[in-house]
């Protein structure tokens, strides 16, 4: 369902201390997230570099890209 609500995109990474990020979104808002609890399993390894992790960039391109969408934004399935 489509309640007509624009979902924000990120417009801008900073990487903190330890593998928390500042994520700045297209609707002002900024919010910093701790991902430590997130760097696990094969895919999440190379990330768990410091050096590496702090590489970090946002690419709207990829993020976005031309995908077909599928199923419900991550906001609206989790509730």
């Amino acid at each position: 369902m489509n309640d007509g609500r624009v979902l924000a995109r990120i417009t801008a990474v900073e990487p903190l201390d330890g593998f928390r990020l500042r994520l700045t979104f297209t609707d002002g808002l900024v919010r910093e997230v701790d991902l430590s609890s997130d760097l696990w399993g094969p895919m999440a390894e190379p990330l768990q570099d410091p050096t590496y992790f702090r590489q970090v960039r946002v690419d709207p391109d990829v993020l976005h890209g031309d995908h077909v969408a599928v199923g419900r934004p991550a906001a609206q399935a989790s509730r």
